[in-house]
């Protein structure tokens, strides 16, 4: 990693030292037992431009530990947009004040349908018992069987206790929920957009397609970095030549503390989120959930805590993101590239890359139609290993698009939330390689030269496969015959890497593999089965072990005893009665698909 030079951080010292300097003081604060009902107070929040505005607040009464020791301020808002379009999704830390005094932020709302703007406000207490000393520790990650995909859907259901923790709190039989955050797609294409929405609805986003941002994260500027109360803020989860925004509002500011939306993100405690300005462009009014739409605009520092009373955030500090460098060659040979950055969290980073990813190869290439996807990447970890990507995918409509964007998350996810170490990812470099036709090969038939032999003798082998368009194409080789009694007999498998894999749990009899170190999920992850290969397998009557994810083939029995035994085994092994004897790969320009199991004897 390039370290910063003088100059650079010279420069940043001088705009934490504007930004310390021009941040707004504290405000008196209204104790949460000082506030009653018919108090009338002021509330602050942008709803066009950079203009903060007041609206009318009046108090309708507390509602007392709905949960332990938490209360929600029920209040009644009215003036201006708010008289049409009622609570608006993005108001989220919008600071109220009685007699001049703080009380808190609006954070939540009755939901659709209701005919008058009632927001619960977070009391501001509640707040500011926000510790920045509560530091990020050891996250429980539960065993999860590696696997070469992980789609949207496969990411919620491993992360839904995360994304569905959200309080709801309830008075008179209605549920009072937190208000919708908008999240802001600027860069994307309407058929990514589309693909992603429901996904993020469901995590209690509004998601909202809009112009660009104004300011990538490369460095931070110095024409206004200021913040101030009642002011739009932002989460910056992707930026660069993409960019996605949580946008919500400014509840406190003191020094180079803010405490922002009066709600949680997703309540993940300790985290590093980009935190810019934001700019609001107009309030759309609906029935369903009005909205801001917004940019984001100047980073400022970032989000650190992420709990249930709101967000705390420090001004001037740099987040650490995971940078991604993108190349993509269409079929004319045309290439262009992408630069991102995406926020450095077990839960967000690898839904972030596959909606990122498959944002932009849909921009660049065809959504609908033939494509193939040929890949190439890297992805470096800050201890020094690093995953190479090597694969093609194929299909009609988007398949291409999600298998590769499915790869990258699922790789980074079984990373990032390993229950051996922390691991921070470094950079993810990706080369892809665009075709608009199908590429795939189909096996029809494997010649050998010999169905008997004996040990040590050499067999040659031909696959013949033909493409999609009829093409035929052979690989050949050739194999020496393992030293088996004579007699005997083993197996060559020629598969498809989906084939293999299915031959292999038959064999292995287990559907999942666990690793059981970090050494061995990077080995696993940098020989996850490849599309456009031909799989070549040995197999023959021999006794071996299987130990959380790999073979142990040809054992003696000595060996398979203490691998056996309850103390040298961290979990129960397989013992096998069919090892694995030989195995490699044939590299080709297609997706494979086929399946032969050919059997050979040993000569008496």
């Amino acid at each position: 990693m390039r370290k910063k030079t003088t100059i650079e951080i010279l420069l940043l010292s001088l705009i934490i030292c504007m930004v310390l300097s021009a941040v707004e003081g504290s405000v008196p604060i209204l104790p949460l037992d000082q506030v009653k009902a018919g108090m009338k107070g002021k509330g602050r929040s942008v709803f066009q431009g950079n203009r903060i505005e007041e609206f009318d607040v009046e108090i309708i009464g507390v509602l007392k530990n709905v949960q332990p020791k938490k209360s929600i301020i029920l209040a009644r808002l009215k003036g201006g947009i708010l008289d049409e379009a009622g609570v608006i999704s993005g108001m989220s830390g919008s600071p109220v004040y009685v007699d001049g005094k703080l009380i808190g932020a609006v954070a939540y709302s009755y939901g659709t349908f209701v005919k008058e703007p009632i927001a619960g406000i977070t009391p501001i207490e509640e707040m500011m018992s926000i510790s920045e000393k509560r530091k990020k520790g050891p996250v429980f990650s539960p065993q999860v069987p590696v696997k070469k995909h992980l789609t949207l859907d496969e990411l919620f259901m491993l992360n839904k206790n995360f994304f569905l923790s959200k309080a709801v709190f309830h008075s008179e039989g209605r549920a009072l929920k937190p208000l919708s955050i908008p999240l802001v797609f600027s860069g994307f294409s309407s058929y990514a957009f589309e693909q992603s929405r429901s996904f993020f609805s469901n995590l209690g986003f509004n998601p909202v397609m809009s112009a660009f941002s104004g300011q990538s994260l490369e460095t931070i500027s110095p024409p206004d970095l200021t913040l101030r109360e009642g002011g739009p803020v932002a989460i910056q989860l992707v930026s660069g030549d993409l960019d996605m925004s949580a946008v919500g509002t400014v509840t406190y500011i003191d020094g180079s503390k803010v405490l922002a939306f009066g709600h949680p993100l997703y309540n993940l405690g300790a985290v590093d989120y980009a935190m810019t300005k934001a700019k609001v462009i107009t309030v759309v009014p609906s029935l369903m959930s009005s909205f801001k739409l917004a940019v984001s605009d100047s980073l400022v520092g970032k989000f650190t805590q992420d709990r249930s009373s709101g967000l705390l955030g420090e001004l001037g500090k740099i987040p650490r993101l995971v940078p991604v460098n993108i190349r993509i060659m269409d079929s004319d040979g045309e290439l262009k590239e992408y630069k991102i950055k995406v926020v450095n969290d077990k839960i967000l980073t690898p839904v972030l890359l596959n909606v990122s990813l498959g944002g932009i190869v849909t921009t660049e290439e065809r959504a609908i139609g033939d494509l193939s996807l040929g890949l190439l990447g890297n992805i470096y970890l800050e201890n020094g290993m690093n995953i190479r990507l090597d694969d093609l995918f194929s299909g009609q409509f988007d398949a291409s698009v999600v298998s590769l964007s499915s790869l990258i998350a699922g790789v980074v996810y079984f990373l990032t939330n390993n229950e051996f170490e922390e691991l921070g990812i470094h950079r993810i470099d990706l080369n892809i390689q665009a075709f608009e036709e199908v590429k795939f090969s189909f096996l029809e038939k494997v010649w050998l030269s010999k169905y008997e032999a004996s040990p040590g003798e050499r067999i040659d082998v031909k696959i013949d496969y033909r493409t999609f368009r009829g093409e035929s194409h052979r690989e050949e080789g050739s194999i020496q015959v393992p030293n088996l009694p004579p007699g005997s007999e083993f197996q060559i498998v020629v598969a498809d890497a989906a084939s293999m894999a299915r031959i292999e749990m038959s064999q292995y009899r287990s559907a999942t593999f666990i690793p059981r170190n970090l050494s061995q999920l990077v080995r696993m992850l940098n020989n996850l089965r490849k599309n456009n290969r031909i799989y070549i397998k040995m197999i023959a009557s021999k006794p071996g072990i299987f130990l959380r994810g790999e073979e142990m083939s040809n054992l003696p029995p000595s060996m398979r005893s203490m691998f056996a035994s309850p103390r040298a085994a961290a979990s129960s092994p397989i013992e096998l009665t069919r090892s694995t004897l030989m195995e490699y790969q044939l590299p080709i320009p297609y997706v494979f698909r086929g399946e032969a199991v050919i059997p050979v004897k040993i000569k008496k």
